[in-house]
């Protein structure tokens, strides 16, 4: 019993048996863990509300407030706690409903030391794999960068400033822009530069919750509330008690859900599918839409008080087309995150490929940029991108209106005559491979060919 354990735990200790604590009060040290004891439920929790501890060993029967209602604070409010109880009153059934209340272990009491010690250990066991986990994915995020937001232009500027301004505010923000303009990076930067960076952000895409399961997944169920429902569930509202909610695509919640997501931003309660009590969850809202809510407003199909409720601050992402002087910066930070690199190799990009990058439209966006660019480093075995890495999808309209917008005007070209520029541009980078050239040029093989051979006939009849 002299041993010290590896994994040193703070420990409250609650018991009303004078003489049980006088033994955990020497016994707890001995065996290398740190403290706490106290006599009842009243004093545990007074002492929770001031620290915090990895592992509770509580007696569920206390006169005044019980161990059940020590395992519930707990729980509510420091859920990484382990709880463990102990009682010489109770059945299993007892201890049952102990661990189906989040409990991790029971010991009947009278209870040994050995036996204290070893579930001491099992605990600290855990504890010590999940911070090992926690270490790796830090060591993970080092090593790939964690998701941030990249460029210079005068707009993106200006998201800097504004999330850096609201982000410690508990105020409602609402983020607008095109599908795959990093929404969701901006209310993530949100959080992590907020008061509630400790609590969970919990994304919620509205547009892809079922429709006959949407007030369910928003605030939960008990067990029987419907047809399927087996067991009792959190909602996604209440999952992020303290944290931040994100609600992606919020132009597509239908009326009758605008309605209670209106109720629950007003009075701060949520109530669970089939029960009848209310109860208070803290949560900060920010949400995304690619769509025009003042239009929606006017037509009818969202509600004008919700707007307002969720529009306190609101911040515009342009979309990749309006700041293309970001796309080389954009582009290294996305390949380097997919070679799990801090940086990108300074020659990863040929000269050809930022032409290319600077002359597609991006009408996808940054995610549409960053599927190209892991096609291409797939492709280039993560070495220098070429063209022919990338997909047709981008060199071909990079191409062709590479060629267009540097012929100059009053030239006086047909169209067929420009698109055969554009061929012979291609044809001419490429040596005069033509399968690489209608790779680029997005076409198929064949139908290159026939394009070469109908200009050849044409050009011989004139």
């Amino acid at each position: 019993m002299n041993s010290v354990p590896a994994n040193k735990l703070r420990v409250l200790f609650v018991d009303d048996e004078p003489p049980i604590r006088e033994v955990m009060k020497i016994e707890l040290p001995r065996m290398g863990h740190e403290a706490t004891i106290c006599e009842d439920g009243a004093a545990a929790i007074a002492v929770l509300e001031k620290q915090s501890f990895d592992v509770a060993i509580v007696d569920l029967r206390m006169p005044g407030l019980s161990g059940w209602d020590v395992i519930d604070h707990i729980k509510k409010t420091t859920p990484e706690t382990e709880v463990i109880i102990s009682t010489g009153h109770g059945s299993m059934e007892e201890a049952i409903q102990a661990l189906r209340r989040g409990a991790y272990d029971f010991l009947p009491k009278p209870c040994k030391l050995f036996e204290i010690a070893n579930v001491l250990k099992r605990v600290g066991e855990k504890l010590a794999l999940t911070r090992k986990t926690v270490a790796l994915e830090r060591q993970l995020e080092r090593v790939e960068g964690r998701p941030s937001l990249i460029g210079e232009t005068p707009s993106m500027r200006r998201v800097k400033q504004l999330i850096d301004k609201i982000a410690p505010t508990d105020s409602a923000v609402m983020i607008q822009g095109e599908t795959g303009t990093g929404k969701e990076l901006v209310a993530r930067r949100i959080h992590e530069l907020s008061l509630r960076v400790d609590g969970p952000f919990v994304a919620v895409n509205c547009g892809a919750l079922p429709e006959n399961l949407v007030e369910s997944e928003f605030f939960g169920h008990r067990k029987g509330a419907f047809t399927g429902a087996d067991t009792p569930r959190k909602g996604l509202v209440e999952v992020a008690h303290c944290g931040t909610l994100f609600l992606d695509e919020i132009g597509d919640l239908d009326k009758s859900m605008q309605v209670m997501l209106l109720r629950f931003l007003e009075s701060g309660e949520i109530r669970r599918v089939g029960e009848n009590e209310f109860f208070h969850v803290d949560v900060r809202i920010v949400c995304a839409t690619n769509r025009d809510l003042q239009m929606m407003v006017a037509e009818g199909t969202f509600r004008e008080d919700l707007f307002f409720r969720i529009n306190t601050f609101e911040i515009h992402l342009s979309p990749l087309r309006e700041r293309k002087d970001d796309i080389p910066s954009l582009a290294r930070t996305l390949i380097a995150r997919h070679l799990k690199r801090s940086q990108a190799p300074a020659d990863i990009l040929s000269p050809a490929v930022l032409e290319v990058l600077l002359v597609h439209e991006w009408n996808g966006n940054v995610r549409e940029l960053a599927n190209a660019l892991e096609h291409a480093v797939i492709l280039s075995d993560g070495k220098t991108i070429l063209p022919e890495h990338l997909p047709a999808s981008v060199t071909g309209t990079g191409a062709r209106s590479h060629a267009i917008t540097s012929l100059s005007p009053g030239q006086g070209k047909t169209l067929r005559e420009i698109e055969m520029d554009v061929i012979h541009q291609v044809l001419d980078k490429h040596a005069g491979d033509k399968p690489k050239a209608a790779h680029e040029l997005g076409i198929a093989l064949k139908t290159l060919y026939n394009k070469l051979n109908q200009y050849q006939a044409s050009a011989a009849a004139g």
